[in-house]
């Protein structure tokens, strides 16, 4: 995203409230910054990283360049907000915890970091960079603290915002980003990992293994005692799932009468 930078130290004459959804301007104290349209391949890689975001299970809100007002003379707009957004029109005041920049050919630098400290100064936190030319990395920035350069492999965190890491290459390459999507939609239902899964599929398995097996049990005692057993005992068996009145049952059929059974489950 090209912007426009900041010449003018004194306080522009433009207020937020005087600019709607959609106007291609953010305001820098005052001043108006003209925000060009995104390229494919950062249309694209912004796309990639806002569903690894909003899938963390920690994320309430991610926004798509949605407008941040913390003043009248401020008007912020960063490619991907984490953080809560109001469901209603109109800018949000503050700033995000969270906010993500991917960084394209004709980058204005200068207007970049103007951006990041308003940012700062409105209360982000963070402010990830990710650039998209040159060697793929993430510029991590904080406040009071010197840029971190994030490269492939490795991991970005945010405490307190984020639940899970975020691998580099995740906010920008679509299978990093599904596999991250997988596991932490796997946490949003409870599961730690896919292993948890398979392990509860596997114990599910054994236990309806088990009841089958009683329900075959007391067919063939019945059976073997040359006694009948008709559908309505069959169906009673097949809608009892629990093995402590199956056992029960496997025990009657030892000395008892199919209809003994029948009333008993």
């Amino acid at each position: 995203m090209t912007k426009r930078s900041q010449q003018l130290g004194h306080q522009g004459p433009f207020r937020a409230d005087q600019l709607r959804s959609g106007d291609p301007y953010e305001l820098s104290n005052g001043h108006p910054i003209r925000c060009l349209p995104t390229g494919s391949r950062g249309g694209k890689a912004a796309s990639v990283g806002g569903g690894v975001l909003a899938s963390d299970p920690a994320v309430q809100d991610v926004g798509v360049d949605v407008g941040f007002s913390p003043s009248p003379e401020i008007l912020r707009a960063p490619d991907l907000s984490v953080g809560e957004m109001p469901d209603q029109p109109g800018w949000v005041q503050g700033a995000p915890p969270l906010a993500v920049e991917y960084a394209e050919t004709g980058q204005d630098e200068t207007e970049l970091q103007i951006k990041i400290q308003e940012l700062f100064a409105a209360g982000t936190r963070y402010v990830w960079v990710v650039r998209l030319t040159g060697p793929r990395r993430v510029d991590v920035h904080q406040p009071g603290q010197r840029l971190r350069i994030a490269n492939p492999g490795e991991q970005l965190e945010a405490p307190g915002i984020l639940a899970n890491p975020v691998p580099v290459e995740a906010l920008y390459d679509r299978e990093a980003a599904r596999r991250v999507i997988f596991r932490n939609l796997l946490q949003r239902q409870g599961y730690a990992s896919l292993e948890e899964v398979r392990a509860e599929g596997e114990a599910h398995g054994r236990a309806e293994g088990e009841i089958q097996g009683l329900r075959k049990a007391i067919v063939t005692v019945l059976l073997g005692r040359g006694l009948a057993v008709d559908d309505g005992l069959r169906d009673a068996l097949a809608n009892s799932g629990d093995p402590a009145v199956l056992e029960s049952a496997l025990r009657q059929a030892a000395t008892g009468s199919p209809a003994d059974i029948l009333a008993a489950s």
